[in-house]
């Protein structure tokens, strides 16, 4: 008796782990999303990145300098975005790879980051706002702004719209702005973008940013109509990424606790750029500018990114905010 309980405990074994393995694959292909699969070259395209030295800014940096582009990093930190350059050129072969110095919470470096670009460079074909925190405390810009809607948005707001002269000569040329799931259950609240009057919540903060993303696509495409320049928004997924520091912080063991399960349930980041990538490249998406997209797919909005005034409000505010007619 206790030899076959033996060989049946063996053969249980056997016969399980193989399944349990299968699963795992599939668990990880299906997390891992879309993949971009568009060959397209862009030799003699110029695109510029912003947070580029880490994540999926970073594997977008690699894709995209590795299809022939002269690739722009702007980061904040010049040191890391220098290590990472030299990285992707060595990995592409590709060494029209260069870095740039901008901090999108600053109205004055993303006007001295644009005036610096638009007269040493020749053309701009792809921006990809990628740059981002989330969940962070309630930090204050120098301008007076909330850091999550000031990085997130305000400073790519500025930024695109500095930067559009450019990418309308070059056209046809692409925006691409990275926003989040979290969009969905964002509420702009106008009369108090900034906390300043509510207790703060860096999730509400956080979800506010990214709807502002979702609104700002859709009023930038509108406003581009018939100008060759098209602009998306997208969801990249849930990554393991170095953006969620400061959730880990919250709860010192949290990082820990959750570590092992994100190798399992988080996309990689060159897995997490792959939407960003597609919106940038294949050809034919000119008709769906405005829209919303998830891996490698298009997407609908939740209906609160899909306000129209909402969208025509935000832009309004935004340019008042960053004095948009004063820093051109």
């Amino acid at each position: 008796m206790q030899s076959n309980q033996h060989s049946s405990a063996l053969l249980k074994d056997h016969y399980y782990i193989p399944i349990d393995l299968a699963s795992v694959v599939v668990l990880r292909k299906w997390i891992a999303g879309g993949v971009c699969r568009c060959s397209v070259r862009l030799d003699g395209k110029t695109v510029l990145v912003t947070g580029a030295n880490t994540g999926i800014g970073k594997e977008t940096c690699r894709d995209l300098a590795g299809r022939g582009a002269r690739v722009v990093m702007a980061c904040r930190d010049l040191a890391r975005a220098e290590r990472a350059a030299e990285e992707i050129r060595q990995s592409t072969g590709n060494g029209n790879v260069v870095i740039r110095h901008l901090d999108l919470a600053s109205v004055y470096s993303v006007s001295q980051f644009a005036k610096d670009f638009l007269d040493s460079e020749d053309r701009l074909d792809i921006l990809v706002n990628n740059a981002g925190v989330m969940m962070c405390p309630r930090w204050i810009t120098e301008d007076g702004f909330e850091t999550q809607i000031a990085v997130n948005h305000l400073g790519h707001f500025l930024l695109t719209n500095l930067l559009l002269p450019m990418l309308k000569s070059c056209a046809p040329s692409r925006v691409i702005n990275v926003s989040s799931i979290a969009h969905r259950g964002g509420r702009m609240d106008f009369d108090d973008l900034f906390f300043s009057r509510r207790p703060y919540s860096a999730l509400e903060s956080y979800r506010q940013s990214k709807l502002a993303n979702v609104l700002f696509t859709r009023e930038l495409a509108r406003r581009l109509k018939g100008s060759g320049v098209s602009a998306f928004c997208l969801h990249p997924g849930v990554i393991r990424t170095e953006l969620g520091r400061h959730v880990e912080g919250w709860i010192p063991l949290l990082g820990a606790v959750l570590r092992l399960p994100a190798l399992l349930l988080m996309k990689t980041p060159r897995q997490g750029s792959q939407t960003s990538v597609f919106c940038a490249v294949t050809p034919g998406l000119e008709d769906l500018s405005g829209r919303y997209f998830s891996d490698c797919a298009e997407k609908e909005a939740a209906p609160e990114g899909r306000d129209d005034e909402a969208a025509r409000r935000l832009w309004e505010e935004s340019a008042r905010l960053v004095r948009l007619n004063d820093t051109r």
